[in-house]
């Protein structure tokens, strides 16, 4: 494949060492660093934006989907009907990103789910009020999505030093879930007002800043010769093959595997919030403070992130995370206190985050450039997956056992498992840089 690129636009190696660590207090704030590096700000500056607009569309797709069918069953098949088109394409994405410029990958695919929004605000302007639409348009969306993951996650080791790779990891994941708090209660402000088709098309607004962020990185073309047919099934089962030899890589996806598929008590939040916190601030308020506890302690982790992001015992991060994130879990499934519960949430949430940070360094540092592609859609694929997968489990253990037993249950299991695949397998652990 021909990796050339016109002179005029720069391309992008891998980065100088970055500045002395700070001293003082800023030893605990968040480490900025990356945000020096000019490449990697747009990408990042960009991040702020869409992180809310994609919040936006999150909300407004399930909104109307019930609008239009009075039917719960229904928004949850609509949710099912993105979730294949994400695996198998992040899966090829991966391989894509691996085989080309992910610059012109990144612009291909914001562009694609630009258009996307474009085509959400078109049928509910029109007032279609078909669910098939709906759905087909949310596949078409989390394909690109699935597409446009692994070069974005890939790209950022050829955008900043190794040393800085937790930071960056902090940054981006702190603005994602800022996202996940402002932008469902904007979308709950700004329905009333403006209605809901404005919302997909705020949402697109916000995708042609990351298009044109995106259009002003340095080129980023494979950096060793790309062989034939590593972009197509050849490609993703090379990866499989790849992350099955590195035994720290293989871990790393078995550590997040444990926490959300064991411990994500998500499923029943609807249900403790009926039968347990209700009193005395009633149902509605402890179910928005279920579902928000999680995301704000990630930001607070983020915040906070100079405490943890320049450790180089990367491996050992990454088990004590998963353990205090199992711990916080159970926490929360023996509280019998909204506000406790909800300290034991922030925890985990910030458990989550220190977890999130390390194995994304782990995969971007461990794994060679012309692998970086497909160990981000695999990422994609488990990150997205695990949480689904929880769903149903503790939906049926909480209907089995009753949802404080599920919740503390599921946390036990994720400490139990955890520190059984540290031991075993020492890679994990002996991992540093």
């Amino acid at each position: 494949m021909d990796t050339s690129e016109s002179n005029a636009r720069p391309r992008a190696q891998d980065p100088e060492p970055g500045p002395p660590r700070p001293r003082g207090r800023r030893r605990w704030a968040m480490d900025t660093r990356p945000l020096r590096r000019p490449a990697y700000r747009r990408l990042w500056s960009s991040t702020i934006v869409t992180a809310v607009g994609s919040q936006l569309t999150a909300v407004a797709v399930p909104k109307q989907v019930y609008d239009i069918t009075g039917s719960s069953a229904w928004v949850g098949a609509a949710s099912l009907a993105g979730l294949l088109p994400l695996i198998v394409f992040a899966l090829w994405g991966g391989a894509i990103a691996d085989s080309m410029d992910r610059r012109k990958l990144l612009l291909i695919t914001n562009s694609g789910i630009a258009v996307t929004s474009l085509l959400f605000w078109a049928q509910a302007a029109a007032g279609l009020g078909s669910v098939a639409v709906l759905m087909v348009l949310l596949a078409l969306q989390q394909a690109f999505w699935g597409l446009n993951a692994p070069a974005r996650s890939a790209s950022v080791a050829r955008l900043v030093p190794a040393d800085e790779l937790p930071a960056a990891n902090a940054l981006g994941s702190t603005v994602m879930q800022t996202g996940q708090i402002a932008g469902p209660l904007l979308a709950g402000a700004l329905i009333p007002v403006i209605g809901l088709a404005e919302l997909y098309l705020i949402d697109a607004v916000a995708l042609c800043v990351t298009v044109w962020a995106v259009y002003r990185l340095p080129a980023l073309p494979p950096l060793t010769a790309v062989k034939a047919g590593s972009a197509g099934l050849r490609g993703i089962l090379e990866g499989f093959r790849y992350i099955s030899g590195h035994a720290v890589l293989l871990l790393s996806f078995l550590a997040d595997i444990v926490a959300m598929v064991l411990g994500m008590p998500r499923a029943l939040f609807p249900q403790l919030a009926a039968e347990t916190f209700a009193a005395p601030h009633g149902e509605g308020f402890a179910l928005g403070l279920l579902f928000a506890a999680i995301p704000l302690g990630a930001v607070a982790g983020g915040l906070f992130s100079g405490t943890f992001s320049r450790a180089r015992r990367h491996g050992w991060m990454v088990i004590g995370s998963v353990v205090v994130w199992g711990l916080a879990v159970t926490g929360f499934g023996l509280s019998g206190s909204l506000w406790l519960a909800v300290a034991f949430l922030a925890l985990a949430g910030l458990a989550d985050m220190v977890s999130m940070v390390f194995r994304g360094a782990i995969l971007l540092s461990a794994a060679t450039d012309e692998m970086r592609g497909r160990m981000q859609g695999v990422f994609t694929v488990v990150v997205a997956g695990g949480p689904r997968l929880a769903d149903v489990l503790h939906g049926a253990a909480g209907s089995a056992y009753g949802p404080r037993t599920a919740v503390a249950g599921g946390g036990i299991l994720v400490v139990v498992v955890m520190l059984t695949l540290a031991a075993a397998m020492p890679a994990l652990r002996r991992y540093r840089v």
